[in-house]
């Protein structure tokens, strides 16, 4: 049975309310030390969320923490070169904190979203060097950073020089994939050929990663390629897929590019029978649950 610890967030966050409903404790603001539970620890995690609807990426990234057993502070973290269109700025003002509030302060860890810019050169990017401002403090302020999707491409292109590539189509839908390294405790507790959902346009390649003594590769699929990559020091992770999407994330993204207009293929192995007027199935819940619990507690403390 996963024991859920308390997850303390900003007072008022509006996702608050959705995660007590769904029994996962939710403390505002340390608002006492009496409200602490078992070795009284708390770990300090920062997101940089990148992501356009930032509150449906709070509410995933929060539940997959919640599964940790471990006391986690989340401080949630925007970029200021650039203005969100699709959440309210006093949101993002109340709820928000800039790199230069954090700069001097240090985390157990930091998680990089994806962001919806892959299609673009890394230098292209608007907050590209607010990003790699960040990236580079990460190194002596951070225990570990987990990068996430075109994060985990950022961050290898930052760290490593290793570039991103353009698929001839979007990689879309939920995979199977295989354990190249079983020592890695951020697998512990994987079966081999386990499920996880990818929705990117890039890719990258395996032999440009086998170059970098530094790094290792963890995972890959044999259909969505690298999926993840460890630094040999443990200090950072590169997630090229979305462990912790929803279960109707990928159908959202989907029906969304349908009413734009735009060629999109049906996610692949998602919906019940390949059907997209049938409900998805959740194949990878588990999945994501390990890999945050495996995070928290075996690279963070």
């Amino acid at each position: 049975m996963v024991i859920k610890m308390p997850i303390y967030t900003k007072a008022g966050l509006p996702v608050n309310e959705i995660l007590r409903k769904e029994k996962i404790q939710i403390l505002e603001e340390l608002e006492s030390k009496s409200s602490l539970t078992g070795n009284n620890q708390i770990l300090n995690i920062a997101i940089l969320n990148l992501m356009p609807l930032k509150e449906d990426t709070e509410l995933q990234l929060l539940r997959k923490l919640a599964t940790s057993g471990k006391n986690i502070k989340i401080t949630f973290v925007n970029v200021v070169s650039y203005i969100s269109k699709t959440t309210a700025p006093e949101h993002m003002k109340r709820f928000y904190s800039t790199f230069e509030d954090i700069k001097d302060k240090y985390f157990d860890g930091l998680i990089i979203t994806g962001a919806p810019v892959e299609q673009m050169d890394f230098q292209d990017v608007i907050y590209w060097n607010e990003l790699t401002r960040i990236m580079d403090w990460s190194e002596n302020h951070v225990k570990s950073t987990l990068h996430i999707c075109w994060g985990a491409q950022a961050g290898l292109f930052y760290h490593y020089g290793i570039n991103k590539h353009l698929t001839k189509n979007k990689i879309f839908g939920v995979f199977k994939h295989k354990i190249d390294d079983k020592n890695s405790r951020i697998l512990y507790g994987f079966k081999e050929d386990f499920e996880a959902p990818h929705s990117r346009h890039t890719t990258v390649y395996k032999e440009d990663i086998e170059k970098i003594p530094e790094l290792e590769i963890v995972s890959e699929s044999d259909k969505a390629g690298v999926f993840i990559v460890e630094n040999k020091l443990k200090k950072q992770l590169y997630v090229m897929g979305h462990l912790e999407y929803a279960v109707d994330t990928l159908d959202k993204e989907y029906k969304r590019d349908l009413s734009k207009g735009l060629e999109i293929n049906m996610p692949e192995n998602y919906y019940l029978y390949n059907n997209p007027n049938n409900m998805p199935i959740f194949s990878w819940k588990d999945n994501g649950d390990k890999i945050y619990s495996n995070w928290v507690n075996y690279y963070l403390i």
